[in-house]
């Protein structure tokens, strides 16, 4: 659905995969039955082993083809996009306003319930009763 669970803020001179271990330790925590998560091929290599032995969940890399060329849909990484394209109509988040990460997650968290709050009225209000 495309729904955030977990939200992580850290700083620029950290690379994706270590800033992923963060997200991941974060989300043990509170989704103990997720067990498949799918990254793209920037977070290959160590972070697919250091998921399964720490975290025991799979990490399956959603990879393009070599044969392909050009804009291609891949597979549920299309979905992340969406997510952020969701985000990014919030004039807070189209910029790095906030000088904490804390603020920052702060704000993506109130974009998404903004977001999921209307979902559910514009639902509601199609309900007949």
């Amino acid at each position: 659905m495309g729904l955030i669970l977990i939200v992580v803020v850290h700083a620029g001179n950290i690379q994706d995969r270590d800033g992923a271990r963060l997200v991941l330790e974060r989300l043990g925590k509170h989704f103990g039955r997720l067990r498949l998560i799918w990254a793209d091929g920037g977070y290959a290599g160590q972070l697919v082993e250091w998921v399964k032995t720490v975290c025991h969940r799979t990490l399956e890399i959603v990879k393009r083809s070599d044969d392909v060329t050009g804009f291609v849909v891949l597979p549920k990484r299309w979905i992340v996009e969406r997510t952020f394209s969701w985000l990014y109509r919030y004039r807070r988040l189209s910029k790095d306003y906030e000088q904490l990460p804390e603020n920052s997650e702060a704000m993506i968290l109130i974009a998404m319930i903004n977001l999921m709050s209307r979902r559910l009225a514009h639902g509601y209000a199609k309900q007949d009763f």
